[in-house]
């Protein structure tokens, strides 16, 4: 790791109503505005240890997490803070994998993935039994928090998974097992798209109502390198449904709707865009669909967020990454509707050194 001083010493702003009107493509912006999803906690750790920036907070103070995060997204030159709500949530068969992250500092020593083969939810019978949460359990006091304390030039934006249904389907089956029962069990299939979207929903409106939570990001990942997990109709049918009504009660406050899906979406792009009316879409991988192209194919209609390939990140030099910063700042910049980040999200397994280099970049772009 270089010396990581000489990065982010252009000043920047924050300013949470520039990135609204960025996002809602109101005219090429003053500066690059920068959005991820959400980053690892051990990209956090690695930036309070390496610049003290929470060197001033009270580890003992009840909102020290929630201060220590308003902390670091200022310091990257962030607008906003992701939060969600607190709750008990869905729950999932998941199977544990030592992390294989090679960066000192940023392993968490194991990670847990989604059971591809099943999952918790496969009869009738399994699902009465399953522990659906409860919408009245449903907590807001981090949001609050956030809404009552955060600086004026910083606002929120929704947690990837408040805003989701088919990857909480696809938990509660197993993506093998949910591609048998689309055939074989519909009804079960549909009973279960139906009562994750509606708990959803009670996530969406409780939402709605928190001050400066101007932004909800949808996250669903329905595609992988080739096409959609799952045939495009049943997407359109049963997943679209519920962020087309999570976009519409977001439009009716005023609120912007953005959506996280990996993988190839070319087949519902259109439907996404024309009739769920996404205000953006974020995660762009080279191999798939790169972000200048996107910005190309669909930048007239909806913002294009991130697309600076998590592999790139990972393995280019800092002359390959600056290189493709600025190319994409050339062609997605004018005009507005685009936020520099990574393809997907910064994972724990991208250098430091990396991401501050895109960071910088960023900030340096006239």
């Amino acid at each position: 790791m270089g010396d990581l001083s000489r990065l982010l010493r252009q000043p920047v702003k924050p300013d949470y109503e520039g990135l609204k009107a960025n996002l809602l493509r109101q005219g090429t912006p003053h500066r690059v505005h920068n959005l991820e999803l959400f980053a690892d906690p051990e990209i956090s750790d690695a930036v309070c240890r390496v610049f003290g920036v929470d060197a001033d907070l009270d580890p003992e103070d009840p909102h020290y997490a929630l201060r220590r995060q308003v902390a670091v997204q200022r310091f990257l030159g962030y607008d906003a803070v992701v939060c969600a709500v607190q709750w008990s949530g869905f729950t999932w068969n998941r199977l544990p994998a030592e992390d294989s992250t090679q960066i000192a500092g940023q392993s968490r020593g194991t990670r847990r993935w989604m059971s591809e083969r099943d999952g918790p939810v496969q009869s009738w019978a399994d699902f009465e039994a399953y522990p659906w949460p409860k919408p009245e359990e449903i907590r807001t006091d981090n949001l609050e928090w956030l809404a009552r304390n955060l600086p004026d030039d910083m606002g929120i934006y929704s947690l990837a998974g408040s805003h989701t249904v088919f990857e909480w389907v696809t938990r509660m089956f197993g993506y093998e097992r949910l591609c048998y029962a689309l055939y074989d069990q519909p009804d079960l299939v549909d009973a279960v798209f139906e009562r994750a979207g509606a708990l959803q929903t009670a996530v969406t409106r409780v939402m709605l109502q928190i001050p400066r939570l101007d932004i909800l990001f949808g996250a669903d990942d329905m595609g992988h390198k080739t096409q959609t997990m799952i045939n495009p109709r049943v997407l359109i049918e049963k997943a679209l449904p519920w962020h087309k009504k999570w976009a519409a009660m977001a439009h009716e406050q005023g609120k912007i709707y953005l959506l996280h899906s990996c993988g190839n979406l070319k087949d519902i792009m259109e439907p996404l865009i024309e009739d769920v009316r996404i205000d953006g879409k974020q995660s762009f991988e080279d191999v798939i669909l790169p972000v200048t192209e996107a910005k190309q194919l669909y930048g007239d209609r909806i913002a294009v967020i991130g697309g600076i390939d998590v592999d790139l990140l990972c393995r280019g030099s800092e002359e390959e990454i600056r290189g493709r910063v600025r190319e994409v700042l050339d062609v997605c910049q004018p005009g507005g509707g685009y936020c520099l980040g990574t393809g997907n999200t910064v994972a724990n397994y991208i250098p430091l050194e990396s991401y501050l280099i895109m960071l910088d970049e960023g900030r340096r772009y006239v």
